[in-house]
């Protein structure tokens, strides 16, 4: 299950690099919802905080974070952080990242087209 979490990366890492182009239309309830499970996970330790990840992100690929989204194991704990990219060549990409390593474990192509909303 993927949870779009762009209200996670103000709470976790304030980096003034980043700019969100528009925040999903989501209703408040539901981004608490997935800052709080996102929190809760990082002051347990289960997960990286968005503030050790994204110089990883960033040096991996340069350019802006348009989106973050939280992948759900079947368990219903974060496995993945998944980036939505526009890298300096202007290209659209997604990242993702395991929450526990920071090991980026896929880079795909994205059109701006693509709705993915499993």
């Amino acid at each position: 299950m993927r949870i779009p979490i762009l209200a996670l990366l103000l709470l976790l890492a304030p980096v003034p690099a980043l700019r969100a182009q528009e925040p999903p239309s989501r209703d408040a309830f539901e981004i608490e919802a997935d800052s709080d499970l996102a929190l809760a996970a990082v002051a347990r330790g289960e997960i990286l905080p968005l503030s050790a990840l994204m110089p990883r992100l960033l040096a991996a690929f340069p350019g802006e974070v348009l989106d973050i989204e939280i992948d759900l194991d079947p368990t219903g704990r974060i496995e993945e952080y998944e980036f939505e990219m526009l890298t300096l060549e202007g290209r659209l990409i997604e990242v993702d990242m395991d929450a526990r390593t920071g090991e980026i474990t896929e880079v795909s192509d994205e059109s701006p087209e693509d709705e993915d909303d499993d």
